[in-house]
């Protein structure tokens, strides 16, 4: 109980000296993409050449975490650690038209951990951009893919410290091939994106033997009551405080053919490959401070159980199943926010034998300085994990996360 007060003590008196004013600046990225994977306050530094056929901008942003975590019959645990640590570079070279963006990780959370044959994930991001007019990006090379709302947010424009339990395990994320968004948001009337890619299947930084299976994904976007201000669809929270209800529906679909890992783009190698589909649906919805947003996300396939042909007892396995998340808060004046979620997700029958039914629940203190860029979090989180005997367990746990970057 000391440890927890403490934690609580650290969040209310940094919040308190947090109260200093900051100048902020209203001036959008000129540089935005909608495949950009961050979340971006201002322009970052910049440099361009004095014949304007070139220009670089250079972020950084990072994560600093104390969690207190406490496993059922199990002794507490104090864990501290740099979560994110991330360099983000992007701007154009000979004509504004061609963008590139390329993003690095390099916190140990962010990299893995290093096993003997596999690679160093230091590159999340590396593509390029042709942007012909504002309606049509195209892209080729390594980023996120278009899909759930929370994962194609940047982890720096989250509400609470992570996303769902349900983007940890039936996501779809970061892979390498080309991209095409066609554009059309306003503000005042009916708006729409659509969105697609075909990408290799096999996640980031992956250099396995070459096959003929691929990954196709499409995703609409739609905007009933017109575009968000300041691109509010791309952070969690309604810090813009809508003069008017803003509300996004949007749908994903992919098709993952001979994918290799337990999670698609993510996870560990299966002994076998296995076809893969993914359903991803999500709604938000702001206004005058307040927040919600749904989701549900699936992952089918067949036979998701593979057996190491050396020993049956050793299996790896698609995790299928589905899940829904339940996201609502509301931003007082201060500039504190309050967050509730809550998540819970049921896997196949197929493979309950090997993991559990979870339900997660969670409670957040989030006070915003510069906004997603500089913030303080407090958070509570329980899950509830229902076994394939019948037996439950319950883990929880409380931290404190400090964001800043540019």
């Amino acid at each position: 109980m000391k440890k927890i007060l403490l934690l609580f003590f650290l969040f209310s008196t940094l919040s308190s000296v947090a109260q200093v004013t900051i100048e902020r600046t209203k001036t959008n990225n000129d540089l935005k993409l909608s495949a950009l994977p961050y979340y971006s306050y201002g322009r970052g530094l910049g440099l361009t050449s004095p014949d304007s056929l070139f220009q670089f901008n250079i972020r950084f942003r990072m994560q600093n975490r104390m969690t207190y975590l406490q496993e059922e019959d199990t002794e507490g645990a104090i864990d501290g650690q740099i979560r994110r640590l991330r360099l983000r570079f992007d701007g154009y070279v000979g004509d504004p038209k061609f963008l590139y963006a390329i993003q690095l990780s390099f916190a140990p959370g962010d990299v893995g951990e290093v096993q003997e044959g596999e690679n160093v994930n230091i590159i999340r991001d590396a593509v390029l951009f042709y942007r012909p007019n504002r309606h049509w990006s195209i892209g080729f090379g390594q980023t996120k893919l278009p899909g759930n709302r929370q994962r194609v947010n940047s982890s720096g424009a989250l509400q609470l410290t992570d996303r769902t339990i349900n983007n940890a395990r039936f996501n779809i994320d970061r892979d390498f091939g080309f991209q095409v968004h066609n554009l059309n948001e306003s503000f005042d009337k009916f708006s729409y994106n659509f969105k697609a890619a075909v990408s290799m299947g096999e996640g980031r930084n992956s250099t396995e033997d070459p096959d003929n299976g691929l990954a196709y994904t499409g995703k609409v976007e739609l905007f009933p009551l017109g575009a968000f201000t300041r691109d509010g669809s791309y952070f969690e929270g309604d810090l813009v405080r809508e003069a008017t209800p803003k509300l996004l529906f949007s749908g994903a679909y992919q098709f993952n053919n001979k994918g290799r890992r337990t999670q698609g783009q993510l996870g560990t190698e299966l002994y076998d490959k296995r076809d893969m589909q993914s359903i991803l649906l999500d709604a938000m919805l702001k206004y005058s401070g307040w927040s919600f947003q749904t989701a549900y996300m699936q992952r089918i396939a067949d036979n998701p159980v593979t057996f190491n042909p050396l020993d049956e007892s050793d299996v790896q396995y698609v995790f299928t199943g589905h899940g829904f998340d339940y996201q609502l808060s509301y931003i007082f004046p201060s500039d504190y926010e309050i967050i509730g979620r809550f998540s819970t997700q049921r896997v196949k029958d197929d493979i309950h034998f090997y993991t559990p039914h979870t339900n997660q629940y969670s409670l957040g203190l989030t006070k915003y300085i510069w906004e997603h860029s500089f913030k303080m979090q407090g958070e509570f989180t329980l899950n509830d994990m229902e076994y394939f005997n019948g037996s439950n367990r319950q883990d929880w746990y409380i931290r404190f996360q400090v964001e800043i970057g540019i």
